[in-house]
Formats: structure tokens, C-alpha cells, sequence
């Protein structure tokens, strides 16, 4: 049983959008098996045919965790993600704002809508050999999003589309403060890129969820470069399903003033 109209709403809304009501078949491609599967689907291991995200419902149940708590405990700010395929997790973030009645925080989807770039190994040698631009099933178009936020009637002025290439968008973000930020990019450079620009914005306790920490090295290594590079002291990863993790923004784990108004100032 639901404890409530809302748990009712947001778990359905869930539901939908990862596959699990409907147990849609994954998308075959590599050692692929054909079929739904249950457990592929809760630990987002397969890509979806039909429905909305590839996230898994453990990670989309951590996007409404993060979400909630940040309501709860009046962290300021957006919720941003880099990286949203069919726009499953930012539909679900909006209708968290939705549910619990959120009108002055935005939903912001960041994305080609084209598909990954091509890696540019000289400058990123972690993405040496990425072939996820190959992939044409990661390309949606910004039109196909909209309207799967249309589906559940989400799609109005607090969703905020960033149509581009990370490198050149990235700086287009306005959201003054960030209290989810979502990184979802694959690759070394589309983590990065964001982390530099976005992670400034994320207000103190608010929350970065890395969705391919553990499956893409070259993402994980990017969130351990610009630790490093901003001197963030021991971040407290948190494991989701044993591929996403998230950390809480502690701004007392900066201890060089100096560098971090260095960083803060070009974003």
C-alpha cells in the first residue's frame, strides 16, 4: 500500500517511466539478451526498447531521494542534468516539483540531442576508444523529449531545454543555484565540462549524483580530476546500485579559499 496520494503518484509515474509497468524488451545489441528482465531493469543493466530512461529504478528512486530531501531541508536551487537521453530522470525530477507543490525551482536538461561526440582523445586521453557516438539509439531529438513530458502532462515553464555540445553550452546555464545536479555525460570530457561550470552552482548540502561512476572509468576518473583540481577534501560517496553514486556538497571540504575563487570565478 501507498502511504499517500503523492508516494501513489510519484511511484506510478516511476513505473512508467522505467519500463517496469509495462516490462517493455531492452534494446539488443553486444550479449544483449532478448526479453524483459526484471533484474536488468532495477539496476538500469539494459537499455530500454520503448520506455523513458535507462537509469534503472534504483537510480530513479535516488533522483526523488535527492530531490525530496533537498525540498525538505530548503536547499536552494535547480535541478540540473547533463546527459538525458529520452528524458526519463528529469521527467520524474519534475514531477517531484510537481507532487510536493515546487514552483520556483526549475527542471534543466542539458544534451546534444544528438547523441555523444566523437572522443578527442589528444586533449581527453581517458576517452581514448569511446564508441558511444556510434551508438545511433543514444541520439533523441529535443522534439521527441518534449513531447515525453507532454505524455505526463509536465512539459511547462519550469523545464528548461540546453540544446549543444557540453563545451559550448555549459556557460548557457543560468540557474543561480543548483540543489541536484546530474551527471550523466559517459565520458571524460562530457563530465568534466559540466563539473567545472556546474559544480560552483551547487549550493552547500546539495547533492551531485555521478550515474556512470562505476561502468565508465573515464567519468569517474573526471569527478576524481576536479576534486583534485579544486582541492574538495574526502567526498563522501554514497553508492546507489553499484554503478551510480552521489555525494553531498560540503563547502567545508575546500579548504584553499583562494583556489576555489579562482575556479568559481571563470564559471
Amino acid at each position: 500500500m501507498f502511504e499517500n496520494t503523492t508516494d501513489a503518484y510519484l511511484s506510478t509515474v516511476a513505473r512508467a517511466l522505467d519500463g517496469t509497468i509495462y516490462e517493455d524488451p531492452p534494446i539488443l545489441f553486444g550479449d544483449t539478451k532478448p526479453g524483459y528482465d526484471a533484474t536488468n531493469r532495477e539496476y538500469g543493466w539494459d537499455w530500454p526498447s520503448v520506455s523513458f530512461t535507462m537509469v534503472g529504478t534504483k537510480r530513479l528512486a535516488n533522483v526523488r531521494f535527492t530531490l525530496e530531501t533537498a525540498i525538505r531541508e530548503n536547499i536552494p536551487g535547480d535541478f540540473v542534468e547533463t546527459g538525458v537521453w529520452r528524458g526519463g530522470a528529469s521527467i520524474f525530477a519534475r514531477a517531484v516539483l510537481f507532487a510536493h507543490e515546487q514552483t520556483d525551482r526549475r527542471v534543466v536538461l542539458c544534451d546534444s540531442f544528438d547523441g555523444l561526440p566523437a572522443p578527442d582523445e589528444e586533449k581527453y586521453p581517458h576517452d581514448k576508444g569511446s564508441d558511444f557516438h556510434t551508438y545511433d539509439a543514444l541520439a533523441v531529438s529535443v522534439d521527441v523529449v518534449k513531447r515525453n513530458f507532454e505524455k505526463f502532462n509536465l512539459l511547462d515553464d519550469q523545464v528548461v531545454f540546453i540544446e549543444g555540445l557540453f563545451k559550448d553550452t555549459m556557460k548557457d546555464v543560468t540557474s543561480e543555484k543548483i540543489a541536484v545536479l546530474r551527471l550523466d555525460g559517459d565520458m571524460y570530457e562530457s563530465t568534466i565540462d559540466p563539473l567545472r561550470h556546474l559544480f560552483p552552482k551547487v549550493s552547500n548540502n546539495g547533492w551531485v549524483i555521478v550515474d556512470d561512476y562505476h561502468v565508465v572509468p573515464a567519468a569517474k576518473a573526471a569527478v576524481h580530476d576536479y576534486l583534485d583540481e579544486i582541492g574538495y577534501e574526502d567526498p563522501d560517496f554514497q553508492e546507489i546500485d553499484g554503478v551510480g553514486v552521489y555525494f553531498r556538497k560540503n563547502t567545508r571540504k575546500i579548504p584553499n579559499k583562494s583556489l576555489w575563487k579562482r575556479v568559481t570565478s571563470r564559471t
